[in-house]
């Protein structure tokens, strides 16, 4: 499973290595080797961004939104391979580690959880928590969506897309499902970026787990199977065992980089402004 998943990333791009000395912008104002977009294993990112186009149309009508995004990932499940085979890892993985008879309910945040906790509910016959941003949740259950006050003390699986310092987890997925009077039992993300998001939900009594862990062997299998080179490997094993020193050192080296991205104005501008206004790297100290 584990080295399907892997090849699925690179080959819909979800995971992209940037070409060497051609670092990728963050939105913090940061820069690194890489970028993670999970959804597009949805088949592909202009699949993907279709389906988030979709998503933004509906989702102000709570009560309507989930069975037509529903229908929609449950019509990409049947025809996609890339797809079918993440959710079947996804499925399997549940079913495997947790017994779904430990839990009564998968939730999924807005946006990109609901490429995957709505499959993930439908094959394995659980009624589904739609959460949004503004705090509030609707049940999906028997192809319709209702509104529902207290859930009981029901335990409550959460099926993410991406977890890196769960920080949406602690501001809004966990205070929504505590409200509905259910609790939060267990997490399963389809990546976890290691960037202390299942320790956070440990100290919160949340079992957190994900298919696929993102740290070196992920690369090195991507090298073996010749998605990326070995200068494309190393640059992210440097920044992987550290990613502000070893992107200092390379700021030192390459000073046109920044003045470039100055240059070139837009987005790349503004996290370039960032990254200099508050000396991310402490560049001033050199």
């Amino acid at each position: 499973m584990y080295s399907h998943l892997v090849t699925y990333l690179f080959e819909t791009r979800a995971i992209r290595v940037c070409p060497k000395d051609k670092l990728f912008w963050y939105t913090s104002g940061k820069i690194g080797p890489y970028y993670i977009n999970t959804h597009f294993l949805f088949g592909s990112e202009e699949e993907a961004k279709r389906l988030l186009g979709q998503i933004d149309s509906l989702k102000d009508d709570k009560l309507a939104c989930t069975g037509e995004i529903h229908k929609a990932v449950m019509e990409q499940y049947g025809k996609n391979p890339i797809f079918r085979g993440t959710i079947d890892a996804l499925a399997a993985y549940i079913d495997e580690r947790y017994n779904t008879r430990t839990f009564d309910f998968i939730s999924g945040g807005e946006r990109r959880d609901w490429f995957f906790s709505l499959p993930a509910a439908s094959i394995l016959g659980k009624p589904h928590i739609t959460l949004f941003k503004d705090m509030d949740a609707t049940v999906y259950e028997n192809r319709s969506s209702h509104v529902r006050e207290n859930l009981g003390g029901a335990a409550v699986l959460h099926v993410a897309d991406l977890i890196t310092s769960a920080s949406s987890y602690t501001r809004a997925w966990i205070p929504i499902i505590t409200n509905l009077g259910a609790k939060m039992k267990y997490s399963l993300a389809v990546v976890d970026r290691l960037q202390g998001g299942a320790e956070a939900l440990d100290r919160l009594d949340v079992e957190s787990h994900a298919l696929v862990r993102i740290d070196r062997g992920v690369f090195e299998e991507a090298c073996r199977r010749e998605y990326i080179d070995e200068a494309q490997l190393k640059m992210v094993l440097d920044y992987m065992e550290d990613p502000d020193g070893s992107m200092r050192l390379f700021l030192m080296e390459h000073p046109e980089f920044l003045e470039d991205a100055l240059k070139r104005g837009g987005k790349a501008a503004e996290r370039a402004r960032l990254l200099i206004e508050n000396d991310l790297y402490n560049l001033n100290a050199k």
